[in-house]
């Protein structure tokens, strides 16, 4: 592909046009402004399944729905579980799309970027066969995780084979795989996701970050200025609290977005300037929230992540 192509600001290509809007390309010229949640976002705000976990997948579609969400975000655990019961996905496809919901995306392909190419091939049939069900519920991405691509990493054979992850899900499941970056794997930060992203030289290529782990990892928020939106396949949301100490926080001390410390305002107003345009998605895993009354979780964690996008005037 021609490299000014690909850097370039065409609307399709996952990562065209990387440069912040006083380089020399500029941000998704062909976007029409459309806002959501009765104009208060411009983003849909998709709820992560993970918040409210204890749930049926089921309940969970209904709850979300009932709470006032855009979309919706399973896991590959809970689709499988779903399909052992007896479920037909395509059908829970269409219940989703029947309540006004849609998914962005599913979690995920977990040990799809394996150190070796046995362990790689070995993994294509899990792979595989969690793409499908994404496929068949209707997602537009699935979560390509990097729990296992081997400490130290070797960058060039995992952008090699997320490449070849794209293809397929392209290719087979019409379905556009992205990379995350956790802090408790190897692959930590969005500047290490996005190299990858990068080097995988695809134009589907794409990442998802979470501020959570944007925080933990120390990678920070300030590259955000940095990146097209167009590079973000999903955006995860919530907060941090002030305690433990950050060496020692952990998936399960989420908070409420603007009930902790991130600066969630100005990480939305740089996500707002970098033309993103796709979900906002409420990502918790707090297991005090998950003894509460699971409806009202939703709903609160609605409301406050459309009270930070308020405050941060976007």
């Amino acid at each position: 592909m021609n490299r000014r192509k690909f850097l370039g600001a065409g609307a399709t290509a996952g990562l065209a046009g990387v440069l912040s809007p006083s380089g020399a390309f500029s941000r998704n010229p062909v976007y029409a402004e459309k806002r959501y949640q009765g104009g208060a976002s411009p983003w849909p705000v998709c709820l992560d399944t993970a918040t409210i976990r204890p749930a049926s997948l089921t309940d969970k579609i209904t709850i979300a729905a009932k709470a006032g969400y855009d979309a919706i975000e399973p896991w590959d655990g809970e689709l499988e579980e779903y399909v052992k019961k007896g479920g037909n996905l395509k059908e829970l496809g269409k219940k989703i799309r029947d309540l006004g919901l849609f998914v962005p995306s599913v979690i995920g392909l977990w040990n799809a970027l394996p150190p070796t190419t046995e362990a790689f091939d070995q993994s294509l049939k899990d792979t595989r066969r969690r793409m499908q069900m994404a496929a068949d519920i209707g997602a537009e991405h699935i979560q390509t995780i990097p729990n296992t691509v081997g400490e130290p990493f070797n960058p060039k054979w995992v952008a090699a084979h997320y490449r070849k992850i794209i293809e397929i899900g392209l290719k087979d499941y019409n379905i556009a795989p992205a990379l995350v970056f956790v802090k408790y794997f190897p692959l930590k930060t969005l500047g290490q996701a996005m190299a990858i992203a990068m080097d995988a030289n695809h134009p589907k290529a794409m990442v998802i970050p979470d501020v959570y782990h944007m925080y933990i990892s120390e990678g920070g928020f300030e590259a955000l200025k940095l990146v097209n939106g167009n590079a973000f396949a999903i955006f995860q949301f919530n907060d941090a609290p002030a305690a433990p100490a950050l060496s020692e926080l952990e998936d399960k001390h989420r908070v409420y977005p603007g009930e902790g410390i991130l600066p969630l305002t100005d990480i939305l107003k740089d996500l707002k300037a970098s033309g993103f345009k796709k979900c906002i998605s409420l990502e918790l895993y707090n297991p005090e929230y998950w003894k509460q009354d699971l409806q009202a979780v939703a709903a609160t964690g609605l409301q406050k992540t459309l009270a930070v996008i308020k405050k941060a005037g976007v």
